[in-house]
């Protein structure tokens, strides 16, 4: 398994997008920034590290561990052959006491969450004596994806996706983009553990793309190819996405006769985008086409659009990720304005930064008023950003 840290960081799907454009000395003075406020940020992050377990985090200590790490690891100035530091092994010991007999990465519950972000933490930190882990926890991962009522058939819409983890006896499988994303991401980068595997890698389990794809399109408002009751027709969400097939966590719509839309809204809709990325669709894709031209002309970096304050550095984080992956320099809003979003978010995000190196959003929601899972988002936007400049 040669990969690094880096290079798992650059990794683009290449029959979808080509490489983000790299722009020679672009705003150095901006990337020196970001390497100062990143060094704050890690600084404070390595501060909240449980010295006894390893642990970041009590609500959810292997999601925020393995976020932690893959914050540490995407530092700019990191290079691919220096060490591991002592803090990651710290961190990745306290995740590896949490396998489970299934395969999974987890404490209790929200099962695909923790073992999806685990194992791309651990994808960063490449070792020979973890592969068997990581490939039963990408097999573990694989089992999530739901497919109800008649077995191999898409006839539900929450088909193809995949949620927080394995229900309960009795309970329906959930099924939203949020965790459909970190799971497809997790397996695209746990691809590199079957590379060298030969004929044996044919014996492991794959994922039903097709069916994550029809998935992701059953969350997206986009008449053409969504013909659920609640997908808006209202132009104003055409091609942004909702968090579930008829479940939304922003707003709801009534139209003049009676009918109930759900608005799309903006950090599930870069999670739809990156969905669509780690999936295969091409930048052809009609789809595709759909939630770009969404974001392009719902940009802000004042709000969540649709959210407001909630989620917002979630918002941040999959914004930097899905643009710098998809291989877009600039955006254009609806009223023609074309943004550098690389620099413009730079600056926001080092505009928000305490005094001790931290994040923290006064909107609760989420978690994100936790400054340790706070922090992570913001270092990983600024990492994809200094990354692609």
């Amino acid at each position: 398994m040669k990969t690094t840290a880096l290079a798992l960081l650059l990794a683009v799907p290449q029959i979808v997008f080509s490489q983000a454009a790299t722009q020679p000395a672009r705003q150095e003075s901006l990337k020196q920034e970001i390497r100062l406020g990143y060094d704050r940020g890690l600084a404070f992050l390595k501060s909240k590290q449980n010295a006894e377990t390893g642990q970041w985090g009590d609500a959810e200590p292997v999601a925020f561990t393995a976020l932690a790490i893959t914050s540490i690891l995407l530092a700019p100035e990191r290079k691919p052959t220096d060490p591991i530091p002592a803090e990651v092994e710290k961190g990745i010991a306290f995740i590896l006491k949490n396998v489970q007999p299934d395969g999974g990465i987890y404490v209790k519950a929200r099962a695909n969450y923790n073992t999806s972000l685990a194992l791309t933490a651990l994808m960063l930190a490449p070792s020979k004596e973890r592969e068997p882990i990581l490939i039963a926890a990408r097999r573990f991962i694989i089992g999530q994806q739901n497919d109800h009522d008649e077995k191999g058939k898409l006839d539900n819409p929450n088909d193809g996706g995949i949620g927080y983890g394995t229900p309960k006896p009795n309970n329906p499988a959930h099924a939203d983009l949020s965790n459909t994303h970190f799971a497809l991401e997790a397996l695209y980068y746990a691809q590199a553990l079957l590379a060298d595997k030969g004929d044996a890698a044919k014996d492991e389990p794959q994922l039903n793309y097709s069916a994550a794809i029809q998935f992701v399109k059953n969350c997206q408002n986009l008449p053409e190819s969504n013909k659920a009751a609640w997908v808006s027709t209202d132009a104003k969400d055409k091609g942004g996405f909702i968090y579930s097939p008829g479940e939304t966590r922003g707003e709801e719509a009534k139209g003049p006769d009676g009918k109930v839309a759900l608005r799309s809204y903006g950090s599930i809709s870069y999670a739809g985008l990156l969905s669509f990325i780690y999936a295969g669709l091409g930048k052809d894709d009609a789809n595709v086409k759909a939630v770009l031209q969404w974001l392009n002309e719902n940009y802000s970096l004042n709000e969540n659009p649709g959210m407001g304050a909630k989620g917002l550095y979630y918002y941040y984080h999959t914004m930097a990720k899905a643009l710098s992956i998809a291989g877009t320099d600039f955006l254009k809003t609806k009223d023609g304005k074309v943004i550098d979003w690389r620099a413009d978010l730079a600056g926001k995000l080092l505009s928000l930064q305490t005094g001790d190196g931290s994040w923290t959003n006064a909107e609760g929601r989420w978690m994100e008023s936790d400054s340790t899972l706070a922090t992570t988002y913001m270092l990983m936007a600024l990492a994809r950003i200094h990354a692609t400049m």
